[in-house]
């Protein structure tokens, strides 16, 4: 997501994600509950907030090439993972109809994205990971490496199975099949400038494989099958 690190905001209890939807509306900043305790996100980098509107506008332009009744939408939205998890993902695709101007809940998530950043790399790649698959409609979770101009492409292998298979792509399209989308992953680094320090663009090249491992959707682990 965009910030760097996670920060306990000191409440009196933990909360279920109905308690936590209504504690954080209206309220300034933005907010995400594990297991039940609310972390506060980070302030994040101009390229980090770019990278995300750029990636919105692209999944947005295939839903319009695609004449899917698919609603891209970018951070700030929350995904209920259990009762007492929930996320915001840096940008995510729904499925219609299309949801109301007051709600903040998203339904029939099917894909979400993040941009990797240096103090959520981890989490991202963990314990984000395993919750999201957790959720039965959702399909693709996109990790976005602004820096390497790669993305990660983790994907459902059957439609209620919770083993996931993996790309990693540079160039050419992303297949979001369900529910049938195609990205090009040049569309998600357009109009990105170059920035000082930004480390030396790798060869293109994109790579497969299916994870050792499948979900358990209960405990939101990675377990050995």
């Amino acid at each position: 997501m965009g910030y760097s690190l996670l920060m306990n905001v000191m409440l009196p209890k933990r909360m279920t994600v109905d308690e936590f939807l209504a504690w954080a509306e209206d309220r300034p900043g933005r907010y995400e509950l594990v297991d039940g305790v609310v972390y506060q996100i980070s302030p994040e980098r101009a390229s980090h907030a770019e990278t995300k509107h750029v990636i919105c506008v692209a999944l947005k332009s295939a839903i319009k090439r695609s004449g899917l009744p698919l609603f891209a939408m970018p951070d700030g939205m929350t995904v209920r993972i259990t009762g007492k998890t929930a996320y915001e993902p840096d940008a995510l695709v729904y499925l219609g109809p299309r949801m109301g101007p007051k709600d903040i809940e998203v339904p029939r998530v099917v894909i979400v994205v993040e941009v990797l950043s240096p103090g959520t790399r981890a989490y991202d790649s963990g314990g984000k990971l395993a919750g999201y698959f957790s959720v039965p409609s959702i399909q693709h979770y996109l990790m976005v490496d602004a820096d390497q101009r790669l993305v990660v492409h983790h994907r459902r292998q059957s439609a209620h199975g919770e083993a996931i298979a993996t790309d990693i792509r540079r160039d050419g399209d992303l297949l979001l099949d369900p529910p049938g989308l195609i990205v090009p992953v040049a569309e998600m680094f357009a109009d990105l400038d170059d920035q000082a320090g930004r480390p030396p663009r790798l060869p293109a090249r994109s790579r497969h494989r299916s994870h050792p491992f499948a979900l358990n959707s209960q405990a939101g682990q990675l377990s050995q099958p």
